[in-house]
């Protein structure tokens, strides 16, 4: 993900101790839909969620497959263990 423009995690308040969601993104990456805006949530420790807006930066179909293995590494481990 990468921030608007104008933002960042100073300017938001982010430490990047929070826990991060982007509602959706999944059910849209199955769809192999390759969205160019999402809202995205950041959870601190104490509960206090600060939303905002960022760019996916998933921008091709095997970026996805590599999302969905969680990682380059575990994509490749895969295809190596399937072969």
């Amino acid at each position: 993900m990468q921030f608007a423009e104008g933002q960042n995690a100073e300017s938001l308040g982010l430490t990047g101790e929070e826990v991060y969601d982007f509602p959706g993104l999944t059910v849209l990456l199955a769809s192999r839909f390759l969205p160019a805006r999402r809202s995205g949530e950041a959870t601190t420790a104490d509960g206090t969620v600060k939303d905002f807006d960022a760019r996916v930066r998933i921008d091709t179909p095997q970026e996805i497959e590599y999302f969905e293995h969680g990682g380059i590494l575990q994509y490749v481990l895969r295809q190596l263990a399937a072969k």
